[in-house]
């Protein structure tokens, strides 16, 4: 394995999941890092691959059977392996088509309402992405080509053929990303606001807002952006300025709502994702939940809890095991010690 700061792990899981308890800085988070690995190619903690191997290792090695199908993940200085069913996969797309959904539930979804923006988008594309193949490229393509155009743009000289050259594959690529995020959002609004209400126990209502950073014509707003954007060298038109506001009762929720209120929207959130991605999907996703019930309330937690899918598998990591008493039957779900990059069941 050599996965964070595992050297080998093998865990049989019941259909339920498991829960992993332990104390903070013990690996529980990086087991469902490599799940989520595992399943997306996509860790929540980091974008550079080279970082998820064992510390003074040369790479790392995944492999499971979510959903019935063996898989495996090597990343190694020569790169990155993918098999499915002992089926080397050319690519990331190939390899994806049959992975599964997954939805990341931690403590860090509170920045989705008072966060920067980044975060938000962030939620956005991993939805895209699992449920719109279409969607990973473009946003791949867009993330080239802007890094491209913003290189040309701080050389300070004007460039402008080869910038007008990135500006049609930003043009076209952005256009579907943006297209596709407010279709998102206009699903994910409903599911989030029955989501909201259940979990708080009150009448609280939730919209969703798309902010997109240009107009309609992601072409034309480039074009008017021109000067501004040489001026400053960098782009500042395009969905990669995008942003997604909340409102509480009508308000921003990121300056009015409370604390409990924000937590409970961020929990709204990820419930909405899972709807979202069961009804694309056709079964539930995976719920990877991060240590999330530390500050809920047994209300609140109970509640979130039922909204869950009864048939999605959820591996659950947690400091104490004291809130299963005030928690509704999970059945046979398993339960591990974490301890020292170990696991042993209880």
């Amino acid at each position: 394995m050599d996965f964070r700061c595992f050297g080998s792990l093998d865990l049989e899981v019941p259909p339920a999941g498991v829960i992993l308890t332990g104390d903070n800085a013990q690996g529980k988070t990086s087991v469902l890092e490599a799940l989520c690995m595992l399943i997306r190619l996509h860790s929540p903690r980091t974008h550079r691959m080279g970082l998820l191997g064992r510390i003074g290792g040369s790479g790392f090695g995944i492999a499971g059977d979510p959903w019935d199908i063996e898989r495996q993940v090597r990343h190694s200085r020569e790169g990155l392996t993918l098999k499915a069913d002992d089926e080397t996969r050319a690519s990331r797309s190939d390899y994806l088509t049959d992975g599964g959904l997954v939805v990341w539930m931690g403590n860090e979804d509170l920045d989705l309402i008072r966060g920067p923006g980044e975060g938000r988008r962030r939620y956005l594309d991993f939805i895209g992405a699992q449920i719109f193949p279409a969607y990973r490229r473009s946003w791949s393509r867009y993330r080239r080509a802007l890094q491209a155009k913003n290189l040309l743009l701080k050389e300070g000289r004007p460039r402008d053929a080869e910038i007008l050259s990135y500006e049609e594959i930003l043009a076209e690529h952005g256009s579907i990303l943006m297209q596709t995020r407010a279709r998102l959002v206009a699903e994910l609004a409903p599911l989030a606001s029955e989501a909201q209400t259940a979990v708080s126990g009150r009448d609280e209502v939730l919209a969703l807002q798309y902010l997109p950073a240009s107009g309609p014509d992601l072409r034309e707003s480039m074009l008017q952006a021109r000067e501004r954007e040489i001026r400053l060298r960098q782009a500042v038109i395009g969905p990669h300025r995008d942003d997604l506001l909340f409102r509480l009762h009508g308000l921003p929720a990121s300056d009015f709502a409370s604390e409990g209120q924000q937590r409970t929207i961020a929990l709204a959130l990820k419930l909405a994702q899972g709807k979202l991605l069961e009804s694309a999907g056709g079964r539930p996703p995976l719920y990877l939940m991060d240590d999330i019930f530390g500050e809920l309330d047994p209300g609140r937690r109970n509640a979130l809890m039922g909204h869950l899918p009864p048939l999605a598998q959820k591996w659950i990591t947690t400091t104490h095991l004291g809130w299963l008493r005030e928690t509704p039957d999970l059945g046979n779900i398993g339960r591990f010690r974490v301890e020292e990059g170990k696991c042993r069941a209880l």
